[in-house]
């Protein structure tokens, strides 16, 4: 049995072999799925995203499995006891954050405006192709996603955070040349 040639900074940890032979990359369709990945992201800022990773469960357990309905009417109660639980990232700024995006992920719902469509509308609905030999870590399109995601009222939605949104929900296929999985995206 031949090994599988995989990107490689998915070899090292078994939680982020099965991430990125199995999820990374695979263009996500469903709104509250791209929404949770974008929240994600944001926690993961300044820290690595194999940290978040092996806390997702505990991330979906703390924030309702991240039902934008519940998440958005969160208190300060819910703040509080969010700061005091070790399972995840303890920042408050990024607590507020995922509550305010919740808001805003529903605020575009009930104007029309479906968070998927709206994620998509920027590649033409398809996922763009990387070289396969580089990974930015932004683009220009990030740029611009960035811009419109923060006047929709979303937070920790920078052109990096945004990017790697865009590789982890296929929007972008950056799997590299050799990666079994580079022909999927």
């Amino acid at each position: 049995m031949t090994a599988k040639t995989r990107c490689a900074w998915a070899e090292s940890d078994p939680i982020m072999r099965a991430y990125h032979d199995h999820e990374w990359g695979n263009p996500l369709r469903d709104s509250r799925a791209l929404w949770e990945l974008l929240m994600l992201e944001g926690f993961q800022a300044g820290l690595s995203w194999r940290t978040i990773l092996h806390r997702r469960d505990t991330f979906r357990t703390a924030f309702a499995h991240f039902d934008p309905e519940i998440v958005a009417r969160f208190t300060p109660a819910d703040v509080e006891r969010l700061m005091a639980d070790p399972g995840i990232i303890r920042a408050r700024a990024k607590i507020l954050a995922t509550i305010g995006g919740a808001q805003a992920y529903l605020t575009m719902r009930d104007a029309g405006e479906d968070f998927a469509s709206f994620a998509w509308s920027f590649t033409g609905g398809i996922p763009l192709q990387g070289d396969g030999k580089t990974m930015p870590v932004s683009t220009p399109l990030s740029e611009q996603i960035s811009k419109a995601l923060k006047q929709r009222g979303f937070k920790f939605v920078g052109p990096v955070i945004v990017y790697a949104w865009m590789q982890a929900a296929g929007l972008v296929n950056d799997h590299a040349a050799a990666c079994f999985c580079r022909s999927k995206g």
